[in-house]
C-alpha cells in the first residue's frame, strides 16, 4: 500500500509539473491555470468520495482549534513515540529535504549543466520520479510482503552512492549553438552517467522512503496512528522549508554550484542517517538479516501466516546452523524474541544482531544456573507482553542433519506462560555455510536454497516435547 502510495504520489508531482509548463506557455495561461487548480480539488474531492468509511478510532479526542497550538502538540506527540517510530519521521522528512533539493534544482541543471531546453528538464524530472516510483514498487518484492526496515540502510547507501556520481559526471555534457533537445541528448554517452545516477537515486529513494512510512503505520498505536501520521507531514513541510534556505544559503552566499549543492546534501546524508542507525540499531540489525536471506541463501517461505500477527506464541524449530535465527527473524513479519545457546549468542559480529534483536542467552543448568534460570524468567516477561519467543528445543547444533531429541524446557515454558505453540521445520540448510556438515559442497555454501515451513497451532495440553519433535519432523520431511 505504501509502494503505491508513494509511486502515486511522485508521478502526481511529474504530471503536476509537466501539467505547469504546458499551462504558462499558454497565452492567456491566469484563466488555464486557475481552472486547472479548481478542476484538480474537485477530482480530488470526488476521488475521496470513494474511500471507505471508517469509524473514528477515538471519537472522544477534542480538537483545538487553534492551529499553531494544536499543530505543536500533533508534532510532540509524533517525535515522543518510541525511538524507532519518532526516528523513522525524522529520516522521512530528511528525505523530502532531500527530494525537495533535488526537485528544485533540476531546471536549472538542465539548463545550465545539460545545455538542454525545455524537453531536457522533462526528461530529467521523468527519470527521477519513476525511478522513485519503480523503488517504491520494488520494495513488496524485496521486503517479501512485510515491513522490512533492513531496506532502510540500504536506501540510504543508494542515495548517497548516486548523489556522489550525479556530482562526479556533471559538466560531462558538452555544450552546443543550440540547447540540446530530449533526443540529441540520449545519443550523448556522456549523458548517460548522469542520466543513471538520476534514476538510481529515485529508486533507492524509493526503497528508502517506503519501509519508513509502514514502519511509522505498523508500530504507531491505532488510537494515535492519525495524529502521528499528522506530525509526520507537519515536520515533511518544516524540514522542505529548511531546504529552500539551505539552497539559498549554499548557491547564494557560498557560491556554490548546482553539481556542488548534490555534493554536500549526498554527504549530509551520510550524517543524518548514521545518527538514525546509531540511536536505533534495528535498522542495521535488519539490514544484515536482509542482507544475509539474500546473498548466501535463497529463502522460501510456505504457510507462515500461520503465525499470528498479534498475541503471545512459542515458535518450536529444528536446530541446523548458526544462522537458523537470522533466517527465521528475516522471513517473519512479527519481531522474534530467540532462546539461543550463549556461545552462539556471544559470537562476533552476530552478537551485535542478537542483542538487538533482544534475543535470550541460555546456558545448561549445569554449565551456569544463574544463566538458565534468568533465561526462563525473560522468556515468561515476553510471553506475558504478548510477544513472539522462538526456541530450538534439541538445545544444540545438530551433528549430522537429523532432528535430536526435544528437550523439556519446553514443557516449563508452558507451564509457567500458557500460549498457543507453532511447529517449524528448515528445509535444505544442511550442507550450507554455516551448519556443521563434514561434506558441505562450495555452491552450496555460497548460495543455499532453504525452505522455511509452518504448521498449525499446536494447543498447549497437546504441546509435549515428543509430539513437538514428531511435528517438526513431519513439516521437514525428507529435506535436510
Amino acid at each position: 500500500g505504501n509502494g503505491l502510495v508513494e509511486m502515486g504520489t511522485f508521478l502526481a508531482i511529474l504530471a503536476g509539473t509537466i501539467g505547469a509548463g504546458v499551462m504558462m506557455s499558454s497565452g492567456n495561461y491566469a484563466t488555464v491555470v486557475a481552472g486547472g487548480i479548481v478542476g484538480t480539488a474537485v477530482l480530488g474531492y470526488l476521488a475521496s468520495r470513494w474511500i471507505p468509511r471508517a469509524a473514528a478510532v477515538a471519537p472522544q479526542m477534542k480538537l483545538d482549534w487553534n492551529i499553531f497550538k494544536q499543530s505543536w502538540a500533533t508534532l510532540r506527540l509524533g517525535l515522543g513515540q518510541t525511538p524507532a517510530v519518532s526516528r523513522s519521521i525524522v529520516g522521512n522528512s530528511w528525505f523530502w529535504f532531500l527530494g525537495a533539493i533535488y526537485l528544485t534544482q533540476i531546471p536549472a541543471y538542465a539548463k545550465d549543466w545539460l545545455h538542454g531546453d525545455e524537453t531536457v528538464v522533462t526528461l530529467v524530472l521523468t527519470l527521477f520520479s519513476v525511478g522513485i516510483a519503480v523503488g517504491s514498487l520494488l520494495c513488496e518484492r524485496l521486503s517479501g510482503r512485510k515491513v522490512e526496515i533492513g531496506l532502510v540502510p540500504f536506501g540510504s547507501f543508494g542515495l548517497t552512492l548516486f548523489g556522489l556520481l550525479w556530482w562526479w559526471h556533471s559538466g560531462d555534457v558538452p555544450a552546443a549553438a543550440a540547447p540540446h533537445d530530449w533526443l540529441s541528448l540520449l545519443g550523448m554517452s556522456q549523458a548517460w552517467w548522469i542520466m543513471v545516477s538520476i534514476v538510481g537515486l529515485g529508486v533507492f529513494g524509493g526503497f528508502y522512503i517506503v519501509p519508513l512510512y509502514a514502519l511509522i503505520q505498523a508500530r504507531t498505536p491505532e488510537d494515535q496512528r492519525a495524529r502521528v501520521i499528522a506530525a509526520n507531514n507537519i515536520l515533511n513541510a518544516l524540514f522542505m522549508v529548511v531546504s529552500a534556505i539551505v539552497t539559498i544559503v549554499l548557491l547564494s552566499l557560498a557560491d556554490l554550484s548546482i553539481p556542488q549543492l548534490f555534493l554536500v546534501v549526498s554527504l549530509l546524508n551520510i550524517a543524518v542517517n548514521a545518527y538514525i542507525f546509531r540511536i536505533v540499531p534495528e535498522f542495521t540489525m535488519r539490514f544484515l538479516i536482509w542482507l544475509l536471506s539474500h546473498s548466501m541463501y535463497r529463502v522460501e517461505h510456505r504457510d507462515l501466516d500461520r503465525i499470528p500477527d498479534e498475541g503471545a506464541a512459542l515458535l518450536v524449530c529444528n536446530h541446523v546452523s548458526f544462522v537458523d535465527a537470522l533466517l527465521i527473524g528475516g522471513a517473519i513479519r512479527r519481531p522474534i524474541r530467540f532462546v539461543m545457546y550463549y556461545k552462539i549468542y556471544n559470537l562476533p559480529v552476530l552478537n551485535f544482531v542478537f542483542r538487538t534483536a533482544g534475543a535470550i542467552p541460555i546456558a545448561g543448568r549445569s554449565e551456569d544456573e544463574a544463566t538458565y534460570e534468568r533465561a526462563f524468567a525473560r522468556i515468561a516477561e515476553y510471553l506475558q507482553a504478548g510477544e513472539v519467543v522462538c526456541i530450538f528445543p534439541e538445545g544444540k547444533l545438530t551433528a549430522d542433519g537429523e532432528i535430536d531429541v526435544f528437550k523439556g524446557g519446553v514443557s516449563r515454558i508452558l507451564q509457567e506462560t500458557p500460549v498457543p505453540v507453532i511447529p517449524l521445520a528448515l528445509q535444505g540448510l544442511w550442507g550450507s555455510f554455516f551448519s556443521r556438515d563434514p561434506a558441505k559442497g562450495f555452491l552450496r555454501r555460497l548460495w543455499s536454497r532453504v525452505t522455511l515451513v509452518a504448521g498449525a497451532a499446536i494447543p498447549v495440553e497437546a504441546a509435549q516435547p515428543e509430539a513437538l519433535r514428531e511435528e517438526v519432523s513431519a513439516l521437514r520431511g525428507d529435506l535436510r
